[in-house]
Order: structure tokens, then C-alpha cells, then sequence
């Protein structure tokens, strides 16, 4: 995708794109003022003094590379960015930080441009994770890390218009750093840095490639040591012709979601259900007995788990837990996880007559159906509802209006921007392909001068 254009992406990417990455930096910014952030900012700040390049949402600069990590890691800071339901991914958390750090600090460019290298790393992540399956998370893999490194590199070097030898090279240098342990997710803040540092990963390769560092030709096909047959465990568990097959033809990007919950993406479908059946039958949590959530096996192994109070990534990873939450609170979203809750006795008796199984019929419908769920909702008078749900609110088959989309950016960044900030931001977005340098997108990331 090294050279491709604003001219050669089809009108509806090029409208969704713009949307999902307002929705992206609507979460980066959110995330500058979360503890795990502070402490990033400041430990890197410590260590390096000099830079250019802003860290979004505050007056801090430093060099390009740790803003990268730092906005990436921001970006997935609160379980509220995008994600890849086949691919297994947070693509804008990964895409943008590098490819707005070349807008900013690197090489200047139209809008026209930055929409093209956005698409190219929007692809590029997500058909490697099609290639890999569901089987690369399943063995352990934080697949948004381990696979961002290319979304990463592929929009940075179209960016800084690497030639296609060059790009090859910049996914080779990707692809060796790439990492990421699923275990992260039982309350480690680390799993939040995930992010950053494969887009840092990914943005090495870029700049280390324009210099004329060489990374490995065949990083992804090499039958000992490369990405697939490493990271897969077996050379039938993977499918090649997902990475170029209707490449330019079929975008990837249209099949990225948005999530209106706060919390990992493989509980939203639960959660929608579960509100179609409060509509429907309402009742409150003193009538109820129990509820079973039938799934695939990747979603009972990813969040299905009995909840354990270690954190708030655990909290808003544990779909029990999530289920208490919005049967308790009302709703799933960033005012539901203060740092208190992760111990709410409440919402923990709850989260225990939370029983996630698995369904063999669902898992057998392998990765592009793994969000699909069958929710029982048991009433102590012996009433049994049920729902099934295939996708959530905000999925490629049922993508959120504009105006929903705004509505969520305006409501994460009404705390931090400015209203004539925040439009100018909206507006700049929603009309990229108008703008004659991106660099300006970046300089509204800034917190106002007069921020602390």
C-alpha cells in the first residue's frame, strides 16, 4: 500500500475512515489525565528532555518516538477505542500516533495525503490478523499488539512516502519487534502500553527504513522464523492469501467497529442483549436468579473468567463483571469505572450469578462469528428470556451515525478542549481531505496553553 492515493480510495472508505479516526482521538485525548498515562508522561519526560512532537492532550513535548508510545498507549488507555472483530484489533490506536507524529514533526502533508496513509495502516493490521486466525489469541497473543506493528509502519512510510522497497523493509523491522502477552489483561496496567509500543515498533521501522536500515524481505511468508509461522504454531493455522487477496479492492476498514461500552469488545454483544430483554421484560435485580451467556470458546477464554478483583483492567475485561455493572448501574461507560469499583461488593455478589459458557455450535463458526452470543436471563419466578446477538451497536453491521460518533467524542473531550478547539478538531476531521497541511490536526491535540 506504499503507493497508494486519496483518489484510488472509495468515497465510503474515505467517509468511514474519518470517523473512526475522530473516535480514536476522542479516546487519546480522554486517556491523558488516566493514572497509567501520568505515569508514562512523566517517567518518559524524565528521561527524555528533548523533542518536538506533543503528547496529545497536554502542553508536553518530547521526542517522536515516546510520544508515539505514550499517544498510542492513550488511545487504548480505557477500552474505548475500535476494534477489528476478524482481525482481533484496535487499529487507530496503533495507525495514528506515528502517522500523526510525521504530520507533526517529520514531513508536512496535505489532508489528502494523511486519509491515504491512514488507510494503508488501517488495511495493512487487520488482513494479517485475518491471516493468523483466531488461533493466534488463542494461544496467548495480544493480537493488537503483536499485529499493530504493521498498521503502524504501513502508515508511517506512506506518510513519508518510503518507495514500496523501502515499505517492505519497514514491515520487516516491524515485524521482528512484535509482542504482547495476553495475561496482561488480569489487572496489569502494562496491558494499556500494549498499544503504544507496537506503534513506537511500527514508527521505528518507517524512520529506520528511510535511513536505509534493512529489516527481514520475508517477514511474513519465511517458513522458519517468520511472523506466521512463529506466532501461528503450526503452518496450517494461518491463511496467506488473506494479506494481498483484493487488496485495493475489499477494505478492511469497513469492517472496524466502535464500541459505546467501556469496556473489551467481546462483552458488547451481552450487553446489547441484555438491554433488548430489560425493554422488553423489564426487571430489576432483586427478581432475578441468574444469567447464562453462551459463546464461543475465544470469548469464554478472554473474558468469560471468574472475576477477581485485580485492577480496573480486569474490571472492564470481565464480562460478568461488565454484566453486574450495567444491571446495577445502568449503563457501561467511563463514569462506571472509578478506581473504587474494581472492590464494589455489589457489583462482585452480582458478577456471580454470571455464568459464561461455552457454546461449541458458536465456536465452530469460527473468528468472523466470535462475538456472537445466546444470553438466558433467569427470573426467580422461574421466566426465562432469551437473546442472541451476532454484533453490536457501532459494528460493520451497524455502524453508529455521525452524530452518535460526535456525540462520544464531544462527551471525552468536553473535560480537557476548549468548544472553538473542539469544533475546529471536528470539523478538520470530518473535512480532512480540505485541509492544506495536517500538521494542523496535531497542533489541535494540544491541551489549551492555559492548561495545567
Amino acid at each position: 500500500m506504499s503507493g497508494i492515493t486519496y483518489e484510488s480510495v472509495p468515497e465510503e472508505v474515505r467517509e468511514r475512515i474519518k470517523l473512526l479516526i475522530l473516535d480514536s482521538l476522542g479516546c487519546g485525548l480522554y486517556g491523558a489525565q488516566l493514572p497509567w498515562s501520568k505515569i508514562l508522561q512523566d517517567t518518559l519526560g524524565k528521561t527524555d528532555t528533548g523533542g518536538n512532537t506533543y503528547v496529545w492532550g497536554t502542553r508536553q513535548r518530547i521526542s517522536s518516538p515516546h510520544a508515539v508510545l505514550i499517544n498510542g498507549s492513550q488511545v487504548q488507555s480505557f477500552e474505548l477505542d475500535d476494534v477489528h472483530r476478524v482481525g482481533i484489533m484496535h487499529v487507530g490506536a496503533v495507525t495514528l500516533p506515528g502517522l500523526i507524529a510525521v504530520a507533526e514533526s517529520h514531513r508536512d502533508m496535505s489532508g489528502k495525503d494523511f486519509l491515504a496513509s491512514a488507510v494503508a495502516g488501517y488495511e495493512i493490521g487487520p488482513r494479517v490478523g485475518v491471516c493468523m486466525t483466531q488461533q493466534h489469541m488463542g494461544q496467548g497473543w495480544h493480537t493488537g499488539a503483536t499485529l499493530g506493528v504493521f498498521s503502524s509502519a504501513a502508515a508511517s512510510a506512506r506518510a513519508l512516502k518510503l518507495t514500496s522497497d523501502q515499505t517492505v523493509h519497514a514491515l520487516g523491522i516491524a515485524g521482528t519487534q512484535s509482542a504482547g502477552l495476553l495475561a496482561a489483561q488480569h489487572g496489569a496496567m502494562v496491558k494499556r502500553m500494549h498499544a503504544g509500543r507496537s506503534a513506537q515498533s511500527g514508527f521505528y521501522g518507517a524512520i529506520l527504513a528511510e535511513s536505509g536500515f534493512t529489516g527481514i524481505l520475508d517477514v511474513f511468508e519465511s517458513p522458519f522464523g517468520g511472523f506466521c509461522s512463529t506466532f501461528s504454531g503450526g503452518a496450517h493455522e494461518y491463511d496467506m492469501n488473506a494479506l494481498s487477496g483484493g487488496l485495493g479492492e475489499q477494505f478492511e476498514t469497513m469492517r472496524i467497529a466502535l464500541k459505546f461500552y467501556s469496556c473489551v469488545g467481546s462483552n458488547h454483544t451481552t450487553l446489547d442483549a441484555i438491554r433488548d430483554i430489560q425493554k422488553a421484560h423489564p426487571f430489576t435485580v432483586d427478581d432475578l436468579d441468574k444469567v447464562v451467556v453462551h459463546c464461543s470458546r475465544i470469548t469464554l477464554d478472554h473474558v468469560g473468567w471468574p472475576y477477581k478483583p485485580e485492577g480496573l483492567v480486569s474490571a472492564q475485561l470481565n464480562l460478568p463483571f461488565c454484566v453486574a455493572t450495567l444491571l446495577l448501574e445502568g449503563d457501561v461507560f467511563v463514569e462506571q469505572f472509578t478506581p473504587d469499583v474494581v472492590t464494589n461488593k455489589a457489583r462482585i455478589a452480582l458478577s456471580e450469578r454470571v455464568k459464561v459458557v461455552e457454546d461449541p455450535e458458536i465456536s465452530a463458526l469460527g473468528s468472523k462469528h466470535r462475538h456472537k452470543i445466546r444470553v438466558d436471563v433467569h427470573l426467580r419466578d422461574g421466566s426465562v428470556f432469551t437473546e442472541t446477538r451476532e454484533s453490536p451497536k457501532g459494528s460493520e453491521f451497524s455502524f453508529a451515525p455521525a452524530e452518535d460518533i460526535v456525540a462520544k467524542f464531544k462527551k471525552l473531550t468536553n473535560h480537557l478542549l476548549p468548544p472553538a478547539q473542539q469544533s475546529e478538531l471536528i470539523d478538520i476531521m470530518l473535512n480532512v481531505e480540505k485541509a492544506p497541511s495536517a500538521r494542523r490536526i496535531a497542533e489541535l491535540l494540544r491541551a489549551p496553553e492555559n492548561a495545567k
